[in-house]
């Protein structure tokens, strides 16, 4: 018979098996880190909600018990529902990322999560039972973040890892997540009433975690833990004369002490610290890094975004957005040449991206969950009783996180712990002061219940297919395709692409941009066949979908410019170039400084021979960012096109200056315009470089030898015509004529 008290422990045993999904790995999907996570727990929290329904349905004393923290997390929720409706691109707001997986539909799990947490346990036992399986997940993530250390295959991310990321994928992430388990377990170790078994479990998953926090490297979350470990120790010692927490506290003064003066004296500049990639990293605190640079000029790019409107003030850009206000306010100098990051998607900052998403209304209702808190934290620290150590080590836990948070974003691992701590502290300082209700006396269910529980069950079993199994099969055909194209299987990649796209499932996005860079990667290198043509049609068919759907976004209107391009790079009069140059231009409208479009245009313009408009674009680009080497190299190029040989090799010479790393068909192209002019001393460096690049061709040793003779390096002119007739004897005779027209014998 279904009763209350059955389905309660039932939602308690499913709580449990949630505590484990932070050790969840996708290994063979895009974000495996990330994807599987949310929709092992999204299915999870749906079967849950059903078995609330029912419970509450039979037995109405465990409805949710509002308190300040529920509805500090309730406002939140709220707000995060206002701006997704209000939002820029409210698709995007509502599913998220395929990356990161959040958006307001798997927020609202977190807060249905909480609900049940806090309205089926009841006991401290049922939650010191949730801690110890939490922190048993804990312990195993920070082991699997040390097998990263060795070269096992087993642990994703393996090969002697420099910074450890453990079973959440990013060692920022993973460092939160571990912070707040270390503080959890600390507070619990501390608790009069914790076993001896417990008290090893709570210090174990402390010391691992700590260390854990170490090998990741993470400097936002290095601060925070230390922050964290000074207000525990303090209060401990102070409120409990805890022995411990003295030499602990007096133990951190001293390494605060010591770490400024690393950081201020040449201390850090000692071969002992230089050559450490723990210590440099640690004490390299200067904001001129290009790490720390580029979180200033994101947060930057975010809150110049956020002041466009009052809507934007008010509202925010909406969740999941940041990538909008950053690419209307990119700052050139993030881009560095090929491979730069470019593409923010988050600010990197928690309240920086809930202020800038989801403007003041939802940085006041996410501020507010801290301040509700530790309120109440506060008073249970000068409150002499049981929850004194509450009070103390979850403040500790939250300045900790906020410190962190104020270098990093939350993510589904992060959420869970967090939230789980959040339902914690609501029970302890709210629900349990409470008389809790009798429960019922079971009666049989009515056949209304069972007829509505069937219903439920069903649809529920819709919801799961229809939105987490359904992405998790687009998803596996992606990376099938993805494999596809890494095995030189183009034909086998598309099909799997198609099949990709015909689950039309949140995540098309990416998986449209997937399936184009795939086809540009490819025709990058081969000829384009009328069945390439129809292929890049498809490309650009399923790419248009994405500019239709994200208007404010730059990034397809770049990859369909690009399928255009590939199109009409063989006809100057192609209608292709055309079309190429409206999407570009467009992109340029959104985002004025991001140079790789400008690159696109000055590109298409190159297709069409229109090498005036051509430049222009590129030396924007090189305006943009003067540190780019590959700007001036275009420029150059341009220059030698359009017959400007002086000026072109003036740009040329500042992209080498910048590091640009010529390859030998930059070397070849350069031979033209210097014979033109009859430059044959730089010519002489250039062939030079082509006998280093490719020492076995004598193709290049011979015209050295000229180059060498015409700038009068007899020696060496004789010495590079003997080496082309070595390396191929079809040189001999002609290099026993020039070496006696020199006067000398071969």
């Amino acid at each position: 018979m279904i009763t209350s008290t059955r389905l309660a422990q039932w939602l308690r045993v499913v709580i449990y098996i949630t505590a484990l999904v932070p050790l969840i790995i996708f290994s063979q999907y895009i974000s495996p880190f990330h994807f599987g996570k949310v929709v092992v727990f999204r299915s999870i929290v749906e079967l849950m909600f059903v078995g609330y329904l029912l419970l509450i349905w039979r037995d109405r004393s465990y409805l949710p018990k509002p308190n300040p923290l529920f509805w500090s997390f309730f406002a939140f929720v709220l707000a995060f529902t206002i701006t997704s409706a209000t939002s820029i691109i409210p698709y995007l707001s509502f599913w998220g990322t395929l990356e990161r997986m959040g958006g307001l539909f798997t927020f609202w799990h977190y807060f249905i999560y909480f609900v049940i947490l806090t309205a089926v346990f009841r006991t401290r036992e049922q939650w010191l039972t949730l801690i110890k399986t939490m922190s048993w997940v804990a312990v195993a993530s920070a082991l699997y973040g040390f097998g990263q250390k060795t070269d096992i295959s087993f642990f994703i991310g393996s090969g002697g890892r420099e910074r450890i990321f453990g079973t959440i994928g990013n060692a920022a992430l993973f460092s939160g997540y571990e912070l707040v388990m270390v503080f959890l377990a600390l507070t619990f170790l501390f608790r009069k009433e914790t076993t001896l078994g417990g008290k090893w479990l709570f210090g174990t998953t402390a010391a691992l975690g700590t260390l854990a926090i170490l090998m990741a490297t993470v400097r936002g979350s290095l601060l925070g833990m230390g922050v964290g470990f000074f207000i525990l120790s303090g209060f401990l010692f102070v409120k409990f004369r805890v022995r411990l927490a003295r030499v602990a506290f007096v133990g951190l003064v001293t390494l605060a002490a010591l770490f400024f003066m690393t950081i201020i004296t040449p201390i850090k500049e000692i071969p002992f610290v230089r050559d450490s990639r723990f210590l440099s990293r640690l004490t390299d605190t200067s904001f001129e890094t290009y790490t720390a640079k580029t979180r200033f000029w994101a947060w930057k790019a975010g809150l110049q975004g956020f002041v466009e409107s009052p809507k934007t003030i008010l509202l925010g850009w909406g969740p999941e957005t940041f990538n909008i206000p950053f690419s209307h306010h990119f700052n050139p100098r993030f881009f560095q040449g090929p491979g730069s990051e470019t593409f923010f998607d988050r600010a990197h900052n928690m309240f920086v991206e809930v202020l800038v998403t989801m403007g003041l209304l939802g940085l006041a209702a996410y501020v507010s969950i801290f301040v509700v808190a530790l309120r109440r934290l506060w008073q249970a620290i000068r409150e002499p009783g049981p929850d004194q150590i509450y009070g103390i080590g979850f403040t500790a836990l939250l300045v900790a996180y906020a410190i962190h948070n104020s270098f990093i974003f939350d993510t589904s691992a992060n959420f869970l712990v967090f939230f789980t701590v959040l339902g914690f502290l609501s029970h302890a300082f709210y629900i349990s002061k409470r008389p809790v209700a009798e429960p019922k006396t079971a009666q049989a269910p009515s056949k209304l219940f069972v007829s509505a529980a069937i219903l439920c069950v069903a649809a529920v079993a819709v919801l799961i297919y229809q939105f987490n199994v359904q992405p998790a099969k687009a998803n596996y055909a992606t990376t099938r395709a993805i494999i596809r194209g890494w095995q030189s299987d183009f034909a086998g990649a598309i099909t799997k692409y198609g099949e990709a796209l015909s689950y039309n499932v949140p995540g098309k996005y990416e998986y449209r941009h997937r399936f184009a860079q795939h086809v540009l990667e490819y025709f990058a290198s081969h000829e384009v066949t009328e069945e390439g043509e129809a292929v890049i049609k498809e490309a650009i068919a399923e790419t248009q979908k994405n500019v239709d759907e994200n208007k404010p976004d730059y990034l397809p209107e770049l990859y369909v410019s690009r399928l255009y391009i590939t199109l009409g790079k063989k006809d100057p009069a192609s209608p292709y170039n055309d079309e190429a140059l409206k999407h570009s231009l467009r992109a340029l409208e959104i985002s004025p400084t991001f140079i790789r479009t400008h690159y696109e245009i000055g590109q298409a313009y190159l297709n069409k021979k229109d090498y005036k408009k051509a430049l222009e674009y590129f030396a924007r680009a090189a305006e943009l960012n003067p540190d780019v080497a590959l700007s001036h190299w275009y420029v150059g190029a341009i220059e030698l096109e359009h017959g400007n040989i002086q000026k072109g090799l003036a740009s040329i010479d500042a992209a080498i200056a910048k590091g640009y790393g010529l390859a030998e068909t930059d070397y070849l192209y350069l031979v033209g315009p210097l014979l033109k002019i009859g430059n044959y001393e730089r010519l002489t460096w250039l062939y030079e470089q082509l006998t280093k690049v490719a020492p076995a061709k004598a193709q290049y040793w011979a015209p050295l030898a000229v180059a060498y003779a015409r700038i009068g390096r007899i020696d060496n002119a004789i010495a590079a015509a003997r080496k082309a007739a070595e390396i191929d004897p079809s040189f001999l005779p002609e290099a026993k004529a020039f070496v006696e027209q020199l006067g000398r014998e071969f």
